[in-house]
């Protein structure tokens, strides 16, 4: 679950009914990605919304990468109180804007503000207000201690992507689970774990890049025309 209350009609709440429907259109096709499920109300950049910043739409992504045998996926609901980044050249792609147009960037917002003496070094980022859910999957049987460590190489994928990570406002969670299908694998736990911080990673960057615009959250492919 994530605090999606800032966009759209906040008396609007997902009940039992709405359990029983999710489980329903459950299907083997492809996860739908951007404005949808959990990513529907899901936004990014809100940190510095009292000093004028606005913030962008977040959503769910999802990537997968098949090795061989192995395969090694993740699901991300991106709802992060900073920026995210191109984990591959460290780009801004969504984030918090200036009013005359640009990304801010959040932490340089910090920055700036630090050297100014007596300068206001709050920030809009309340507990429990943001929260980025990741869960990374993949067939290679593993014991619940290795999807531990799994989980925690995933979850440094997850900071190459969001930045700042796990701020006191977010409520971010990372799992690691198996279908067990493939055994016997000589496989290094090393490797498992670096996948799967790259699929963590590319998954929150789909989020925002499929998301669709809501008011006063607009989303990249929106702004990109």
């Amino acid at each position: 679950m994530i605090d999606d209350l800032a966009v759209g009609d906040a008396r609007i709440r997902p009940d039992a009914e709405a359990a029983y429907k999710a489980c329903a259109a459950a299907s083997t096709g492809p996860v739908a990605e951007g404005s949808v499920g959990a990513g529907t109300g899901a936004t990014v950049g809100k940190m510095h919304r009292s000093r004028g910043f606005g913030g962008m739409k977040g959503g769910v992504g999802t990537a997968s990468l098949k090795l061989g045998d192995v395969v090694v996926s993740a699901l991300a609901v991106v709802n992060a109180a900073g920026d995210i980044l191109d984990w591959r050249s460290g780009q801004i792609v969504a984030g918090a804007r200036r009013p005359s147009g640009g990304f801010a960037d959040c932490v340089e917002v910090m920055k700036q503000a630090m050297a100014k003496p007596g300068a206001d070094l709050g920030l809009d980022d309340a507990a429990l207000r943001s929260t980025t859910l990741v869960v990374v999957a993949t067939n290679v049987t593993l014991t619940k201690t290795a999807l531990t460590k799994v989980a925690d190489m995933a979850n440094c994928g997850a900071s190459r992507a969001i930045r700042p990570y796990h701020t006191t406002g977010d409520g971010d969670q990372l799992y690691a689970v198996s279908t067990r299908k493939l055994s016997k694998l000589d496989l290094p736990l090393t490797t498992v774990g670096s996948l799967a911080a790259e699929v963590a990673a590319e998954a929150i960057v789909r989020g925002v890049r499929t998301a669709t615009s809501a008011p006063d959250w607009p989303a990249i492919r929106d702004l990109l025309g």
